[in-house]
């Protein structure tokens, strides 16, 4: 069963100072590398002039990786992934942007800037929980799709998707300890007329 994680609603941005080195620190929701790639892109050419852009994305359980971005190897982009997951956030990017203040601050000093940065932003930061949950399929005939459909969207439930074809079938995302129980409403709303699969583990908000 995959875990519950915090993820962000928005971007944050928050600037701390090291020996005169200001640290521009911005963190935003990511599902994606692709998203994650895009927000560092936009912050390196908001910060064109910039010493270093140093970066950090987790994304789901398994993808983590970052980017000293010239800083000496394991100083920036390490510490700042280890912030992220030492607080239990996933699906977020971060990037430090580094201004030099003519002050070498020495690698212990990097780690805490770089690391700090990134914490002391999560803490200004609008978090989500976000919990275990599966994607359930509920397939029913054309006559019985409105109802079904209204019921649904007026449910606690989210529809994720329609889709028409012989059949109508709903992509709901269910939490996981109501699987059985949303299955039971079904099987009620529908008179016993529905098909009801199980599809992938995802999250949603708590």
């Amino acid at each position: 069963m995959p875990a519950p994680y915090l993820t962000l609603k928005s971007v944050t941005e928050h600037e701390t100072e090291a020996r005169r080195s200001r640290f521009i620190c911005a963190l935003a929701p990511a599902r994606t590398v692709e998203e994650a790639a895009a927000f560092i892109d936009g912050r390196r050419r908001e910060h064109p002039g910039a010493n270093h852009n140093c970066t950090a994305y987790v994304i789901g359980e398994r993808v983590q990786k970052g980017d000293d971005d010239g800083e000496p190897g394991g100083t920036a982009g390490t510490p700042m992934v280890q912030a992220l997951v030492g607080r239990g956030f996933s699906d977020v990017v971060a990037v430090v942007t580094r201004y030099f203040g003519g002050t070498l601050l020495g690698a212990g000093g990097l780690v805490r800037a770089y690391g700090s940065a990134v914490t002391e932003t999560l803490d200004r930061a609008d978090a989500v929980r976000m919990v275990p949950a599966r994607l359930m399929r509920v397939a029913v005939a054309h006559d019985q799709a409105g109802r079904v459909e209204n019921d649904l969207r007026a449910s606690r439930h989210a529809v994720r998707e329609v889709t028409y074809a012989g059949e109508v079938t709903f992509d709901v995302a269910v939490g996981a300890d109501e699987v059985a129980d949303f299955t039971d409403w079904v099987a009620t709303l529908t008179a016993g007329r529905a098909r009801v699969t199980t599809g992938e583990n995802l999250h949603v908000p708590a």
